[in-house]
């Protein structure tokens, strides 16, 4: 995975042009709420908006995509929304449940600049995004930047941890995290993960941080909590030297955020058009330079300013993770999160 990262932006060229027919319509665009609608709508829809005047995009927003999920299943039979941007593993549910169309290469050309491992789903939405998991700390208490993800055992974070529980994406990549420290394979069992997230219960101040964990602690309401790293480096700059992250040496998990076309979209050519740029590398490029993301464009022109705020410029471990996996292990995961972690720290 970390030459994927690397390879993602070691190409520089451009996007050969690529006549799209002219296509109208008004969609509509479900994906994260806050620090990501901000940055996506200035980086992705402002500039898809005045390169295809004749689409109107609406932005749905939400905190979660399990949130969206829900939405979609509520939907399945008249959708309201047209593209869905969410994580890997929740995507693979909605595929698995016929909520999401095939895209048509045809009408997504920028398929075939996408690295190997941005196609997650076949001819299912692929990755937009790839992000990696990071921890973030209060530098006033920890003025040495902590360097392992052991640090959230440290006496100085006891009851000042903040952490986003399952089913966040976040809860899951922590349990992976956990049962590699203890030595063990989370394809294979996580109850050296379990035991160890369960002793670090006692410590937790929020198992969902509001209004998130980066805010808590860059004001000193928490000491260490979990992030990815793209939120971390835009709150990082926004905190004036009170919040710092780190990718810790044991290594990170890559999260990846997919594009997705909803089945019964009624406007699934519009849908496609804004599908397609969003892969494209101008896009890619911009969302690097926004919000921090590995692009999942080869051909995405990236500085090396901008890439040194990646995992990949951080040089970080990227541990592989299989979110097919992931997506059937998940419901089984949460329940023992509820009973054997979070219940410890009542």
């Amino acid at each position: 995975m970390k030459s994927v990262f690397l390879a993602a932006v070691a190409v520089l060229a451009t996007i050969p042009g690529v006549a799209l027919a002219q296509v109208s319509g008004e969609i509509t665009v479900a994906a994260y709420a806050s620090y990501y609608q901000d940055n996506f709508t200035k980086a992705i829809v402002e500039p898809f908006k005045r390169k295809f005047p004749e689409i109107k995009v609406h932005y749905f927003a939400q905190f979660s995509s399990a949130e969206r999920l829900g939405t979609l299943r509520a939907q399945k039979d008249d959708p309201q929304i047209d593209v869905a941007i969410m994580d890997v593993s929740v995507a693979r549910v909605g595929n698995a449940e016929g909520l999401f169309a095939k895209l048509d290469p045809k009408k997504v050309p920028s398929l075939r600049e996408l690295v190997p491992a941005a196609i997650v789903a076949g001819e299912f939405g692929p990755a937009l995004t790839f992000d990696s998991f990071a921890l973030i700390y209060n530098t006033a208490r920890f003025p040495v930047p902590p360097t392992s993800w052991k640090s959230m055992w440290d006496p100085r974070a006891a009851k000042e941890v903040v952490i986003n529980a399952p089913p966040n994406i976040q809860g899951l990549a922590l349990t992976i995290i956990a049962t590699k420290i203890q030595g063990g394979d989370y394809t294979k069992s996580i109850d050296p993960g379990i035991a160890l997230l369960k002793s670090l219960a006692p410590a937790v101040q929020s198992w969902s941080p509001s209004p998130d964990a980066y805010t808590l602690v860059t004001n000193g309401t928490a000491v260490l909590g979990t992030g990815w790293n793209s939120f971390s480096q835009l709150r990082k700059q926004q905190s004036d030297g009170k919040m710092g992250v780190v990718i810790p040496s044991e290594g990170t998990v890559p999260q990846i955020d997919t594009i997705n076309l909803v089945a019964g979209s009624k406007n699934a050519s519009a849908a496609q058009v804004f599908i397609n740029y969003a892969l494209g590398a101008e896009a890619q490029a911009a969302m690097v330079k926004a919000l921090h993301f590995t692009p999942a464009n080869a051909k995405a022109v990236v500085s090396p300013e901008d890439l040194a705020l990646t995992a990949a410029g951080m040089k970080a471990d990227i541990l592989p993770v299989d979110w097919g996996y992931i997506a059937n292990a998940r419901d089984q995961w949460l329940e023992r999160w509820r009973r054997e972690v979070i219940a410890g720290s009542n």
